[in-house]
């Protein structure tokens, strides 16, 4: 599709945009999500688990396939292995496959020793690999139709530091049948290396318990371990005390022993006894005979007392996850949540200066023109003004944490992700444009009481003009907006819906100081003829607000959408015209207008709310490697397998909705000398586009701590991820990209 229609269509909204700040300032990817079962990544304020697969011949029988979870720590959190230690609980993970398949068990690979005080835990930091092997039988065949295989997964963790979380996710994950499914090749082949090897312990080998320790001897271990130090790990629980350091030597003919304390609440004796040795990232699993037998062991307890005090002492604080994401419900402390209170009020009054509010603000400023000799009046309308932004961000928070608790994948902005809103709030634009222009008079349309109700009642007109801006400014995101949104996905309502409310404030506050100063009414004109010449001044940014939101419109239901709301939009203001008339004319033009306009709703209505599916080359995951300065569709897990192959990324989350993100792609993104920089240094540009619903997107912003558009977040590899302002300016994006 030619780029040049957007870019007229653009050409009004960025007069809109100009006016606001001159203010102020080689491989397919084969694997998929799939939306009706889950995804394929999960993302918590801990960790990040990803559903992989590998089968590099594809899905037949006598084939390698393995599936795993790919599980991400953050700093300082770890999960758990199958004996977890004094405190903590084995990851789970239950199947669901497609009939005729089988799941084996997880390939543990060798944990290591988390020390905590007198106790010590068995797990894993960082990043660590799962794999289960999948058998596919002798004879299996998939549906003729088939393409692809579905796996379904259900898993539960638990995620500690010093406290502990409980977690869950569903996953969903689609594999082609076939074809080579092998991104997480590496990923697999180092889970392998890292699975301990089993091994054939030599004469002598053996295990026994004597003086409350458990004295181990085996020979035959690996001749560069000779002399190191080894990690001990039994795979049964509760067996020896985790925290306690065995007392190890190495005897002549390579023979290693060692004395383990035995633990007081024992409650199993295995025979023979399964253990794992590592040393140096490598280990081998063995089992060593138990001569002369286990003394009597203890009651069998299900849950260790730590980890019972643990998650007691988390239950006020870690409430159930989402369905969709995971992500628990913590009470942020006090100064993170001031921190984050500050940014939203700060956030809200950069937000009067974002082009998506200037066609409301200029209601404003005829209101202000209207009633400034009027001081009385102004105030009062000051406060109508500011009550009806607070009470709008309240109810649209409120509305986004329910939709949320529900299980939705919804952030900031998330109802102009719905075709339907889009083409009312340009019938209203539209409505509003009509009015300013002169076209018509609410007092010559509707009857005298309703009429009246602007003169009666300015204070309510202030509400509503509140009410609109609220509407208006939802699309955007200003700077100190982004990290205060982001954490109220993980905060209680009281917390996350105060921040709401500092965001109402601050974009309501320049309003409602310039209605109480006097100084700002003394400078204002009176009225006179000069009132009605700004008032048609000011239909033509609400015409450039209905351009805007018909090009909106169109990248959601194609060009079938913006050509049917075009049409409904000509004929409301042709019915709207047709009532400014009188006598016989209005009698017969107003009923067909309208019988015109409802029987074009009929017709034409079904193409404004239908989400036009997108085009090829923006479902299917592109090639890692891509021609320089040209940008390419994200994907989930495009960014790792770019930034796998050594080349830096840049994300560009965006949506046609976003004014400000256009405004950026128009300038800075589309600048020579930056895109020379990124084709410099071979940067990878992706661009995530937010304009219809899309899971993946809102948990990659929500892994972020965002929680709308723009955003921008250059990657690099072995480096943290560097997260640009929402005005992207050219000069801190060369100095990043010059950094690489």
């Amino acid at each position: 599709m030619s780029l040049c229609l957007p870019r007229r269509l653009l050409g009004a909204l960025l007069f809109i945009a100009a006016s606001a700040l001159s203010t102020g300032a080689g491989a397919q990817f084969l694997l998929k999500s799939s939306g009706s079962a889950g995804a394929s990544v999960v993302t918590t304020p801990y960790v990040k688990a990803d559903l992989v697969a590998h089968a590099p011949q594809g899905i037949a029988p006598g084939q390698p396939l393995q599936l795993g979870l790919l599980i991400t720590h953050q700093p300082d959190w770890h999960t758990y292995w199958k004996n977890p230690g004094d405190s903590g609980l084995p990851t789970q993970l239950d199947w669901q496959l497609p009939a005729g398949l089988d799941a084996g068990e997880i390939a543990w690979p060798a944990p290591r020793k988390f020390p905590l005080g007198t106790l010590a835990n068995y797990g894993y930091d960082g990043q660590v690999l799962l794999p289960v092997a999948v058998t596919v039988p002798p004879g299996w065949r998939a549906d003729p139709l088939a393409t692809e295989a579905t796996f379904q997964l259900h898993a539960s963790w638990l995620v500690c530091r010093q406290e502990c979380i409980p977690e869950e996710g569903r996953f969903a994950l689609q594999v082609p049948i076939q074809g080579t499914t092998a991104l997480h090749a590496a990923a697999f082949q180092a889970a392998a290396e890292a699975h301990p090897r089993a091994l054939q312990p030599g004469a002598g080998s053996s295990a026994r318990v004597q003086d409350g320790a458990l004295l181990l001897r085996v020979a035959g271990l690996p001749a560069a371990w000779q002399g190191r130090e080894l990690g001990v790990f039994p795979e049964t629980p509760g067996v020896v005390q985790t925290a306690a350091s065995p007392a190890q030597q190495w005897q002549d003919g390579g023979v290693w022993t060692a004395s383990v304390p035995l633990s007081p609440q024992r409650s199993e004796g295995p025979e023979p006894l399964p253990l794992v040795l590592t040393e140096g990232g490598a280990g081998v699993q063995l089992a060593l005979p138990v001569e002369g037998g286990w003394p009597p062991a203890a009651a069998l307890t299900t849950v260790s007392p730590a980890l019972a005090a643990a998650l007691a002492a988390n239950a006020q604080v870690a409430q159930a996850a989402q369905a969709a994401v995971g992500t628990p419900v913590l009470a942020a402390p006090l100064t993170t949540w001031l921190a984050a209170l500050v940014g939203a009020l700060l956030g809200g009054l950069l937000l009067n200066l974002m082009p998506c509010v200037f066609p409301v603000l200029a209601i404003k400023v005829a209101g202000f023109a209207r009633h400034g000799q009027d001081v009385r009046a102004q105030r009062l309308g000051g406060l109508a003004y500011a009550a009806g932004v607070v009470l709008s961000f309240l109810l649209l928070g409120a509305l986004m944490l329910a939709l949320r608790a529900a299980g939705e994948a919804v952030g900031w902005g998330f109802q102009l992700q719905s075709p339907a809103v889009v083409a009312g709030l340009a019938a209203l634009f539209t409505l509003i444009g009509l009015n300013l222009a002169g076209v018509f008079e609410f007092g010559s349309l509707l009857p005298s009481s309703l009429a009246s109700l602007q003169a009666r009642h300015p204070v309510a007109d202030s509400f509503l003009t509140g009410v609109l801006a609220v509407a208006v400014a939802s699309p955007c995101t200003a700077p100190f907006m982004g990290a205060s949104l982001g954490l109220t996905a993980t905060l209680p309502a009281a917390q996350a819906l105060a921040i709401f409310a500092a965001l109402g404030v601050g974009l309501a506050l320049p309003y409602v100081l310039a209605a109480w100063l006097p100084a700002v009414a003394r400078a204002l004109p009176r009225p006179g003829a000069w009132m009605d010449t700004l008032r048609r001044l000011l239909a033509f940014p609400m015409f450039a607000t209905v351009v805007w939101l018909t090009w909106v419109l169109g990248q959601q239901a194609g060009i079938d959408g913006a050509a049917a709301l075009l049409i409904l939009l000509v004929l409301l203001a042709l019915a709207v015209w047709t009532l400014t008339l009188r006598g016989r004319t209005r009698a017969v033009l107003a009923p067909l207008s309208i019988a015109a306009g409802a029987c074009a709703v009929w017709v034409w209505g079904q193409k404004l709310v239908e989400v036009q599916p997108l085009p090829v080359a923006a479902t299917a995951a592109p090639a890692a490697v891509q021609a320089a300065g040209t940008w390419q569709p994200w994907a989930p897990e495009l960014p790792a397998q770019i930034l796998a192959s050594g080349r830096p990324v840049f994300v560009d989350y965006t949506a046609a909705w976003c004014v400000t993100c256009q405004y950026n792609k128009q300038t800075t993104l589309a600048d020579e000398a930056v895109l020379q920089d990124f084709a410099a240094k071979g940067v990878a540009l992706l661009r995530a586009d937010w304009t219809r619903r899309d899971p993946a997107i809102t948990a990659a912003l929500g892994e972020l701590g965002r929680s709308g558009v723009p955003v921008y977040v250059l990657h690099a590899p072995g480096r943290a991820p560097v997260v640009f302002s929402e005005i992207l300016g050219r000069r801190e994006l060369r100095q990043a990209i010059a950094q690489l």
